[in-house]
């Protein structure tokens, strides 16, 4: 498998009056950054040199149960990502396997 080039990928779509923004981070270029606004708001970013997503709370206002429930998800999936993550390095790392050779009597 040759190897690809990080990128950053921004598009917007217009359907039926709507616009929506979709951004794909492929890239290990990506900071994070999770903090507290001096008006008590908390935010998470992700950004690139060419893009940055936020995500903060609802209307900008006080933590709802909605916002706490989305942090929890947004906890859960990047916790899911790190476990992806180390797997298939892991196993990258080690090599391929060939089919049956685990059954190669030492």
């Amino acid at each position: 498998m040759s190897a690809r080039k990080p990128y950053t990928y921004v598009t917007a779509v217009l359907r039926g009056g709507v616009i929506r923004l979709d951004v794909a981070f492929s890239t290990s270029e990506v900071g994070v950054l999770a903090a507290v606004t001096d008006n008590k708001r908390p935010f998470l970013d992700l950004a690139t040199p060419e893009a940055q997503v936020s995500v903060s709370t609802t209307g900008g206002g006080p933590v709802t149960e909605q916002d706490v429930s989305l942090a929890r998800d947004i906890f859960n999936a990047a916790a899911r990502y790190l476990t992806d993550c180390e797997r298939l390095h892991a196993e990258q790392a080690a090599g391929p396997t060939l089919p049956g050779l685990d059954e190669i009597p030492a």
